[in-house]
C-alpha cells in the first residue's frame, strides 16, 4: 500500500511539473519563412538557377532594400529518389505581421523587374517546361532561450 501511495505521489508531482514547464516556453518566435519546393525538369538547371538570378533574385533583392524581407536563399540539392524536389526557394520576413498587406508593394517590384502582365505571363510560361512546383510552407523559426 505504501508503495502504491509513493507511486501516485510521484506520477501526480511528474504530471504537475511537466504541465508547469509545458505552459512556459523554452523558446520564442524567431522569424517566418515561406519556402518553396521545386523539382527541376531534365537538364534544366543551369536555365533554370541563371532565369531565379535574372528574376527571383532581383525581385528579392528589390524587397530586402525596401523593407519588405529579411533575406532570402536558395538551396540546391541533387533529389534523393525521383519523387523529391531539388530546389528550396526561401524568403525570411521579420514577422507574419510583416506579410499582411504587402500584395501591392510586390506587385510593384515585379513590375519594375519583370515588366508588365505580358512579361510575367511570358516568364511563367517558359518555366513550365523548366520545373514542377511541389509546394510549399510557411514556417516559423524557433529560438531557443
Amino acid at each position: 500500500m505504501k508503495s502504491i501511495i509513493t507511486f501516485l505521489l510521484l506520477a501526480f508531482t511528474l504530471t504537475f511539473s511537466s504541465t508547469l514547464s509545458a505552459q512556459e516556453k523554452s523558446y520564442k518566435d524567431g522569424s517566418v519563412w515561406q519556402v518553396g519546393f521545386i523539382k527541376l525538369s531534365a537538364n534544366m538547371t543551369v536555365e533554370y538557377l541563371n532565369n531565379l538570378k535574372a528574376n527571383w533574385k532581383a525581385t528579392h533583392d528589390e524587397a530586402i532594400k525596401q523593407g519588405l524581407i529579411v533575406s532570402y536563399k536558395i538551396l540546391y540539392g541533387v533529389a534523393a529518389n525521383p519523387d523529391d524536389w531539388d530546389v528550396m526557394l526561401m524568403t525570411e520576413f521579420k514577422n507574419l505581421s510583416s506579410m499582411e498587406g504587402s500584395e501591392d508593394k510586390w506587385d510593384a517590384i515585379s513590375k519594375k523587374i519583370i515588366g508588365g502582365e505580358d512579361a510575367m505571363k511570358k516568364l511563367n510560361d517558359s518555366r513550365v517546361s523548366m520545373r514542377t512546383i511541389y509546394g510549399g510552407k510557411l514556417l516559423k523559426e524557433i529560438i531557443y532561450k
